[in-house]
């Protein structure tokens, strides 16, 4: 299992690596003047001028809400991931077609009801309206999988379970393509008609003084916020979530104790499938994500290395990884737009700090032996 996902992403890394290969050799080019260079046209001075401008409390603050906005993006992806392999111990390599066909399903909705004269308190609520159709859509589709495809497997070697969930993103994802351009949208490209349905007070920017604050961005963590606390409350203040706990820690004894395991094995599938759906519909208002066929490839790659990171299984280790990997993100993404112009570089941070964890704590930040893999 292990050496599957590490395969997976590293093929990830190579093709983003070739991708940026002609801006390496062309090196590094700053955007401030240059004086005592060590990389062509890279200088200490340049650096010190950009390392001034970024300790500037305006843009500190403005990275610091950045980072909180990924961060809560990152651990909306990924929560419903860490549920399924924290009971179940299945890897689902489907889970970024469950986030995409959330961003569709979402933005068809929203498409539908919105016109030119809806109001911007209208739209919010037809934006919660649209996610709950889609966790309940999403939950439903999660657990008939759950019980056709998935559970025959779990007797088996957990090769079988990611060769199935591989596959069935694949279907997925070219069921998505075939529909999509039989109404007339570009698969590949972000739906446009999507984004006009925002707010005008989501869609623009806030002025709070010397700082402009992106709309979206606050709505993202108070979305990003309620949706953990939603899940963390679930499991720490349900009888469900203390049986769902249960199972993850010893599934033996919790069957002993009469509980049909298996129809916990679907309700947290069908959650987890839900939680990914919802992501989706948030995702399709980001101009930088959009509701797009390759926007499943685009979500799972860094759900799984936030899961990795904050070790397999854990809710916890879940939220402080996308916390650590959003902020990192965002602080790379301001030193190469604002500083160096090598903007691709960003996009490999967030394997390096994987690599980082996986060579100092190869379990994760708060990964617990034996947990998953039931």
């Amino acid at each position: 299992m292990t050496f599957l996902l590490t395969v997976t992403i590293a093929t990830e890394v190579v093709s983003l690596v070739s991708e940026l290969s002609p801006l390496l050799a062309s090196g590094f080019g700053l955007r401030s003047p240059a004086a005592l260079a060590f990389f062509p046209d890279v200088t200490l001075v340049a650096l010190g001028d950009a390392l001034a401008s970024f300790l500037q409390p305006v843009n500190l603050f403005d990275v610091f809400l950045n980072g909180l906005a990924k961060s809560a993006l990152y651990v909306m992806i990924a929560v419903g991931l860490t549920l399924i392999f924290g009971l179940m111990g299945v890897l689902n390599f489907a889970h970024g077609s469950f986030t995409m066909i959330g961003a569709y399903l979402g933005g068809l909705i929203l498409v539908l009801t919105v016109t030119g004269t809806t109001g911007g308190l209208a739209r919010i609520g037809l934006f919660f309206v649209g996610v709950l159709v889609v966790f309940g859509v999403l939950a439903v589709l999660g657990g008939v999988l759950e019980i056709s495809l998935i559970r025959p497997l779990y007797d088996r070697s957990p090769v079988y379970q990611i060769l199935l969930t591989f596959g069935l993103t694949l279907v997925l994802d070219e069921l998505v393509r075939i529909i999509v351009s039989l109404y007339g949208l570009q698969p590949i490209s972000d739906w446009q008609n999507a984004f006009g349905t925002r707010p005008a007070f989501i869609a623009r920017s806030l002025d709070f003084g010397p700082v402009d604050v992106p709309g979206l961005a606050l709505f993202q963590i108070a979305f990003g916020v309620v949706t953990v606390g939603a899940v963390w409350a679930f499991l720490t203040r349900t009888r469900y979530g203390l049986i769902v706990r249960a199972g993850s820690e010893d599934a033996e004894m919790t069957e002993a104790l009469g509980i049909d395991v298996r129809r916990v094995f679907t309700v947290v599938f069908a959650l987890g499938a839900g939680i990914a759906g919802v992501a989706g519909v948030l995702l399709m208002w980001d101009p930088v994500w959009g509701a797009s066929v390759p926007l499943a490839a685009e979500t799972l790659l860094p759900a799984f290395v936030v899961v990795i990171v904050g070790g397999l299984g854990t809710f916890r280790g879940t939220v402080v990884a996308g916390i650590l990997v959003g902020m990192v993100d965002a602080v790379m993404t301001w030193w190469f737009q604002n500083a160096i112009s090598f903007t691709g570089l960003p996009q490999i941070t967030i394997f390096l700090i994987l690599v980082i964890v996986l060579i100092a704590r190869p379990q994760g930040l708060f990964g617990v032996e034996g947990v998953g893999g039931h």
